[in-house]
Protein backbone atom coordinates (compact mmCIF):
# COMPACT_ATOMS: atom_id res chain seq x y z
CA UNK A 1 0.00 0.00 0.00
CA UNK A 2 1.41 3.57 -1.22
CA UNK A 3 -0.48 4.98 1.84
CA UNK A 4 -1.33 7.79 -0.91
CA UNK A 5 -5.02 9.06 -1.27
CA UNK A 6 -6.92 10.26 -4.22
CA UNK A 7 -7.28 12.98 -1.71
CA UNK A 8 -3.23 13.10 -1.27
CA UNK A 9 -2.46 12.99 -4.80
CA UNK A 10 -4.89 15.54 -5.79
CA UNK A 11 -3.72 17.94 -3.43
CA UNK A 12 0.08 17.32 -4.24
CA UNK A 13 -0.56 17.84 -8.03
CA UNK A 14 -3.06 21.36 -7.14
CA UNK A 15 0.22 22.57 -4.99
CA UNK A 16 3.13 21.71 -7.19
CA UNK A 17 1.51 22.50 -10.61
CA UNK A 18 -0.80 25.71 -9.33
CA UNK A 19 -3.96 22.95 -10.65
CA UNK A 20 -6.98 25.15 -11.46
CA UNK A 21 -8.82 21.98 -11.86
CA UNK A 22 -7.71 18.24 -10.43
CA UNK A 23 -9.89 15.05 -10.95
CA UNK A 24 -8.09 12.21 -9.34
CA UNK A 25 -9.68 8.34 -9.53
CA UNK A 26 -8.22 5.46 -7.42
CA UNK A 27 -8.01 2.87 -9.58
CA UNK A 28 -6.22 0.31 -7.93
CA UNK A 29 -9.64 -0.56 -5.91
CA UNK A 30 -8.64 1.09 -2.83
CA UNK A 31 -4.92 0.91 -2.00
CA UNK A 32 -3.29 3.30 -3.30
CA UNK A 33 -1.25 1.97 -6.50
CA UNK A 34 -2.81 3.58 -9.38
CA UNK A 35 -4.74 6.68 -10.22
CA UNK A 36 -6.84 7.89 -13.40
CA UNK A 37 -6.17 11.60 -13.51
CA UNK A 38 -7.54 14.74 -15.09
CA UNK A 39 -5.44 17.82 -14.27
CA UNK A 40 -5.72 21.23 -15.49
CA UNK A 41 -2.89 24.06 -15.42
CA UNK A 42 -1.41 26.42 -17.35
CA UNK A 43 2.48 25.33 -16.06
CA UNK A 44 1.23 23.03 -19.71
CA UNK A 45 1.39 25.93 -21.86
CA UNK A 46 3.50 25.09 -24.73
CA UNK A 47 4.47 21.87 -23.39
CA UNK A 48 4.14 18.62 -25.75
CA UNK A 49 1.72 16.19 -24.24
CA UNK A 50 5.13 13.80 -22.89
CA UNK A 51 6.45 16.44 -21.30
CA UNK A 52 3.30 17.30 -19.49
CA UNK A 53 3.23 13.93 -18.43
CA UNK A 54 6.38 14.30 -16.86
CA UNK A 55 5.71 17.19 -14.91
CA UNK A 56 3.13 15.55 -13.08
CA UNK A 57 4.60 12.55 -12.97
CA UNK A 58 7.99 14.70 -11.02
CA UNK A 59 5.64 15.50 -8.62
CA UNK A 60 5.22 11.64 -7.56
CA UNK A 61 8.92 10.86 -8.23
CA UNK A 62 9.60 8.76 -5.21
CA UNK A 63 6.51 7.34 -5.02
CA UNK A 64 6.79 5.80 -8.98
CA UNK A 65 9.85 3.99 -7.44
CA UNK A 66 7.43 1.38 -6.20
CA UNK A 67 4.50 2.80 -4.10
CA UNK A 68 2.29 4.04 -7.21
CA UNK A 69 2.63 1.63 -10.32
CA UNK A 70 0.45 3.61 -12.84
CA UNK A 71 -0.87 7.12 -13.60
CA UNK A 72 -2.96 7.52 -16.38
CA UNK A 73 -3.81 10.89 -16.94
CA UNK A 74 -5.28 13.93 -19.21
CA UNK A 75 -3.66 17.27 -19.22
CA UNK A 76 -5.26 20.21 -20.53
CA UNK A 77 -4.10 24.22 -20.15
CA UNK A 78 -7.13 26.25 -18.94
CA UNK A 79 -8.27 27.18 -21.96
CA UNK A 80 -7.90 23.45 -23.63
CA UNK A 81 -10.26 22.74 -20.50
CA UNK A 82 -12.56 25.16 -21.81
CA UNK A 83 -13.01 24.21 -24.84
CA UNK A 84 -13.43 20.49 -23.96
CA UNK A 85 -16.46 21.39 -21.36
CA UNK A 86 -18.05 23.47 -24.38
CA UNK A 87 -18.34 20.44 -26.60
CA UNK A 88 -20.03 18.55 -23.75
Amino acid sequence: MSGLSAEVVGSRIKESLEAVHVEVTDTSGGCGASFDLIVVSDKFEGLSLLDRHRLVNSVFEEELKGAIHALTMKTWTLAQFEKKKQQM
